[in-house]
C-alpha cells in the first residue's frame, strides 16, 4: 500500500502567507508609484498625508500637455521594436551556425560574447559620445539608439536562441540539406517553426530590455530621439525632485511593459528558464 504524505496545518498556512508577503514586497514600490502619481508635488513630500489627500489627475494632464508624452513614448516603441528586429536578424543566423555547425572555438566565443556584458558603460560613454557627435554626426538619432540597443542585448540573444536550437535534433536540419534546402531554407522552414516558442520568448525578453534601457538613451540623445527614460530624467532641477509628476511619468513609462509582461507571463518564465540559464 502506498503511503501518501499529508502536508501539515503549519505548512499550508506557513507557505501560501510567505508567497503573499514576498509578492507584496516585490509589487509595493509600484503599487507606491502609483499612489504618489495621484498627489500633487507638495502632497508628495509631506509625511501627514500618506493617505489623507485630495486626489488630483494635474501630473498627468501636465504630462500629456507640456511634456509632450506621446512624441517620447513613440520614440521607445520605434526604437524598442526595431533594435529587438535587427537583434534577431542577427542572433539567428549566429546562433544556428553556433548550434548546428560548431567548431573548436565555439564556446569561447559565445562566453567571450556574454563577457563584453561585464564592461562597465561608463567606461565608453566618452568615446562614444565623442565619435558619434564629431565624426559619425548620428548623435540623438532613431538609428544610433536602435544600433546601441541592439548591440547591448544581442549577446543574450545569441545565448538563449543558441540553447534553444541545441534542442532541436541535427538530423532534421541535415534531411533538410538532402531535400535541397538552402541555408536561409532551413532557417526559415524548419529552424523557426520548430523553436518558434524561444523566439518569441527571446524576442520578448530583448523588446523589455530595450524599454528598460536608460542609461544609453539619455546619455546619447537630447530631443529628437529621446525616449521614456529621457522624460523622466528630465524631471529632475536644481531645487530636488517633484516627486508627484516624477511618479506619474514613470506609471505611464512602466504602465505598457507591465501590462504586456501580465499578458505575456508564461513565454517570459519559459524563456528565462529554458534560455537565459540553461
Amino acid at each position: 500500500m502506498a503511503i501518501v504524505a499529508q502536508k501539515s496545518k503549519f505548512g499550508a498556512i506557513f507557505w501560501p502567507v510567505l508567497a503573499w508577503a514576498i509578492a507584496i514586497i516585490f509589487f509595493f514600490p509600484i503599487f507606491w508609484m502609483v499612489f504618489t502619481s495621484f498627489k500633487t508635488d507638495a502632497d508628495a513630500v509631506k509625511p501627514e498625508f500618506l493617505f489623507v489627500f485630495q486626489p488630483t489627475l494635474e501630473n498627468y494632464l501636465n504630462m500629456t500637455e507640456n511634456y509632450d508624452y506621446w512624441r517620447f513614448a513613440t520614440n521607445s516603441v520605434i526604437t524598442s521594436i526595431f533594435a529587438t528586429i535587427f537583434a534577431l536578424a542577427v542572433g539567428v543566423p549566429a546562433a544556428y551556425a553556433m548550434a548546428f555547425n560548431p567548431s573548436r572555438h565555439t564556446k569561447d566565443i559565445l562566453v567571450w560574447m556574454l563577457s563584453t556584458k561585464m564592461l562597465p558603460a561608463a567606461a565608453v560613454l566618452y568615446p562614444m559620445t565623442f565619435l558619434t557627435k564629431n565624426f559619425l554626426e548620428i548623435y540623438d538619432t532613431h538609428f544610433l539608439v536602435i544600433v546601441v540597443l541592439c548591440l547591448i542585448n544581442l549577446p543574450i540573444v545569441i545565448w538563449m536562441l543558441f540553447t534553444y536550437f541545441k534542442e532541436i535534433p541535427k538530423e532534421i536540419i541535415e534531411a533538410g540539406k538532402m531535400d535541397g534546402l538552402s541555408t536561409w531554407g532551413e532557417i526559415k522552414d524548419i529552424l523557426i517553426p520548430l523553436a518558434w516558442g524561444g523566439v518569441a520568448s527571446t524576442a520578448l525578453l530583448c523588446f523589455i530590455f530595450c524599454w528598460n534601457e536608460a542609461y544609453w538613451t539619455v546619455r546619447l540623445t537630447t530631443t529628437e530621439a529621446a525616449t521614456l527614460s529621457t522624460l523622466i530624467e528630465g524631471n529632475r532641477a536644481p531645487e530636488g525632485l517633484f516627486f508627484g509628476r516624477l511618479s506619474a511619468v514613470s506609471t505611464a513609462a512602466v504602465g505598457p511593459i507591465v501590462v504586456l509582461g501580465w499578458f505575456c507571463q508564461k513565454q517570459l518564465v519559459k524563456g528565462l528558464t529554458f534560455g537565459a540559464v540553461k
